[in-house]
C-alpha cells in the first residue's frame, strides 16, 4: 500500500487513532451502504476498501433501512404530542396492572392508551402514539 498518497494519521501508545475523525456526508454513507447491497458483496470487503470498520458500515446499513440516510432526515423527525402529568410518576419497584377502561374513557374512542399502575396512578395518552416513543417515555418514568 502506498502511504505517500494517503492522509497521515497518528496513533497513541496503544495504537488508537488520534486527531480529528473523518466525517462522511450522507451521500458518501449511502453510496457505501449501497455497495454492500450488490449481489455477492461482502460488508467486510466494502468496509476495508473504504478504510472503515465493518461495524460502522453495519450501523450505516441500519440507518439506511430506517430512512435516516436521506437528505433532511434526522432522528428528530417524529412529532411530539402534548402531555399533561396529573399524578406522581411510577416508582421503579411498582408494576403496572391490567385495567378495564371506565365508561368515560371508552367514550374517547380508540385513539388513547391508558397504563394503570399498581399504586392507583396512571398514564393516559390521547392520539396515535409511536411504540418506540411511548417505550422511551415509560422507561424515563420508571427510572425516576
Amino acid at each position: 500500500m502506498d502511504t505517500s498518497s494517503e492522509e497521515s494519521t497518528s496513533t497513541d501508545a496503544l495504537g488508537r487513532r488520534t486527531g480529528p475523525r473523518r466525517q462522511y456526508s450522507l451521500e458518501e454513507k449511502r453510496r457505501i451502504v449501497e455497495e454492500t447491497h450488490v449481489k455477492g458483496a461482502s460488508v467486510a470487503i466494502v468496509a476495508r476498501r473504504h478504510d472503515l470498520n465493518a461495524n460502522q458500515v453495519f450501523a450505516w446499513r441500519q440507518l439506511y433501512r430506517q430512512g435516516l440516510l436521506r437528505e433532511g432526515a434526522t432522528k428528530a423527525d417524529g412529532t411530539m404530542l402534548p402531555v399533561k402529568v396529573t399524578t406522581p410518576t411510577l416508582m421503579p419497584t411498582e408494576r403496572a396492572v391490567a385495567h378495564t377502561p371506565s365508561k368515560a374513557q371508552r367514550s374517547l374512542g380508540s385513539d388513547f392508551i391508558e397504563i394503570k399502575l399498581a399504586n392507583g396512578h396512571g398514564i393516559l395518552v390521547h392520539g396515535q402514539v409511536e411504540g418506540k416513543a411511548l417505550a422511551r417515555v415509560i422507561d424515563l418514568l420508571v427510572r425516576r
